[in-house]
Parts: structure tokens; sequence; C-alpha cells
């Protein structure tokens, strides 16, 4: 099997679908949103069960923010997966780019996946999101996925899994484990039924449409939700500067941190640049996993005041807001 390619910024414009390869006959294809509230595993479910990471996790919510296609492609069929932020009540414009991008996506899918919490009882939240996916057309297969089962007792199991049945019955369901893998075998099978045939929208070796440059950003901001505690780390950005390998081989990556305020500039930097010096060692050792090569890199933090409340400063941070 070739090893997995991601597509890099020159491929901007370049409409992937010409470069499928012809998919034999019965193939089934199509995208999966995988939807839900913040931090019940929808980032961690996608890397399981593309059995690589293309999308950051942290013990935070809210941690995704843009659509994270995952592509999984096997002789017979080729799956999409879309992690989507979590559905949350919007409280400035970013919130409500990630409400309206989670919306967008789990509209324009063939399969939802919705993923619950089976440690926690159903909420309003919950009962919010299953109000919206009764409302989809018919020809949308929703698939009822009660994760981290891990977490739940035995006695709990029935009156856990009945709770979030009952918010969408007739709903297919399945109790697992995104942590450990348990059920993930079964629940990729429902997810490939539930398919329709379809052509391969991707090359066969791709995982991702992310570019790496991206995915780098995106690495060096887990490592702030890892890292620091509290409000901090939504209030910041990552945006790469430079990205580009050297001739001895090394990958040199310039990138700023935005934060909104002096005093959370204070604390990424941390004593005489200690807490910046973290954050970046390991940053850069996820990254050369990532890119299987030697990486040097270097990080700025920069005030953005009230970055999360502006249109423009959204837009130049990458997200896609319509003008």
């Amino acid at each position: 099997m070739s090893e997995p390619t991601y597509p890099s910024s020159e491929m901007a414009e370049l409409d992937l679908t010409s470069l499928a390869e012809e998919a034999p006959e019965g193939h089934k294809s199509g995208f999966v949103a995988v939807a839900g509230r913040p931090n019940v595993g929808k980032s961690t479910l996608m890397n399981a069960l593309l059995k690589q990471k293309v999308a950051i996790v942290s013990p935070r919510p809210q941690t995704t923010r843009t659509r994270q296609l995952g592509i999984l492609t096997r002789p017979e069929y080729q799956i999409v997966f879309v992690d989507t932020p979590g559905l949350i009540k919007p409280r400035h414009k970013l919130d409500e780019f990630m409400v309206t991008t989670a919306d967008e996506s789990i509209h324009d899918a063939d399969v939802v996946l919705w993923l619950v919490d089976a440690a926690e009882e159903p909420g309003p939240g919950d009962q919010a999101i299953a109000q919206t996916l009764q409302a989809l057309p018919e020809k949308t297969t929703i698939i009822l996925g009660i994760n981290k089962a891990d977490l739940l007792a035995p006695e709990e199991v029935v009156p856990r899994t009945d709770a979030y049945r009952a918010l969408l019955p007739g709903a297919q369901w399945l109790l697992f484990s995104a942590l450990n893998g348990v059920g993930l075998d079964v629940l990729l099978q429902m997810i490939i039924e539930a398919l329709p045939e379809g052509p391969r929208y991707y090359p066969v070796d791709q995982t991702t449409d992310a570019f790496i440059r991206d995915i780098a950003a995106e690495l060096i901001r887990e490592q702030i939700f890892l890292q620091l505690r509290d409000e901090l780390p939504y209030g910041t950005a990552v945006q790469v500067q430079e990205f580009k390998e050297r001739d001895n081989g090394v990958t040199y990556i310039s990138a700023i941190i935005y934060v909104e305020r002096d005093n959370h500039k204070k604390i990424i930097i941390g004593t005489k640049g200690s807490q910046l010096r973290k954050i970046g060692e390991a940053a850069r050792r996820e990254i050369e996993q990532l890119i299987e090569g030697k990486v040097f890199l270097e990080l700025w933090v920069k005030v953005e005041p009230q970055w999360r409340r502006s249109d423009e400063a959204l837009r130049r941070f990458g997200y896609n807001l319509p003008k």
C-alpha cells in the first residue's frame, strides 16, 4: 500500500476529482458528517477509523473549528468523513462560523453519524441536535453513535442507551468506544452499508483535503489546548507564515500565534520564553511525525484584539466567512 499523501499549497486550484481512479462496479462512496456536541470524541473517532491522525484532539471542547475531511479508501468503497465543529450556542462570530460549518456539513452529507457521550445524560444540546436531524431529508441515513462506552458502568448501559435512542426513534444506533476501538469494526460496516453506489472522489492514497501547512498550524494550536488552561486556548489562532524545505533537507516553518490580550501573550511566552519553547518542541515532534522528516519550527506571538469578533480577522486566519 502506498504512503498517504497530503495536498500541498500549490494544489489549491486543482480539482481533485480529476485525479480519482476509476472505481470497480458496485463501488460505494459518500460523505459522512460526524456531528454532535463539543468534546464527544468526533476527532478521536475519525483518527481511529482512518488509523492515522488527521484531526487535532484535546480534552477541551471546541478544539475543532473548521470542516476537516478524513478519506478512507478501500477497493470496494471510499468514505469521506467530515469532522465538524461541536454544535453550540454562538457567542461571537467565530462560534457562528463553526455552527454554520457544522450545519452545512450535516445537510450535505449522505450519512450523518450523530455522536453522543455515553458518560453523560442527554441534555438540551442533544435534544436540539435531534430536532435538527429529524428535519433532514428521508434519503439521509442517520446513525446514532453512543461513544465512550469504556466510561459506562454495566448497570448504566440500558438506561443510558434508551435515553439517547428516545431522542431519535427508529435511527440505527451503536454503543462503542473510539478510544479503545471496541465496536469500531461494526460501526464501519454500518456506514458502508448506508452508502450509495458512486465513484471515487479522491485519489486512493489521499487521506485528507487539508494542506500540510494548515495541518502544521493545527498541530501547534493543539499543543496550546493541551498545555494551557481556562479560556486562553479559545482566544488563540495560528497562522503559518513560511513553510519551506531547505537545502539541508530540514523543513523550516515560521508561525505566528495570535492572542486577544497582552496578558495572554505573556502566558503563551512564559518565563524567559519557557512556555513557548514547550509548545514549540511538542508541536515540532508532531509535525516531524506527519511529514516524516526534520523540522525547524520558529514561533512568534502577536496580539490581535477581539479577533474572534472581526470578520476581517477571521477571513485572514482562514475561516472562510461569506462576504
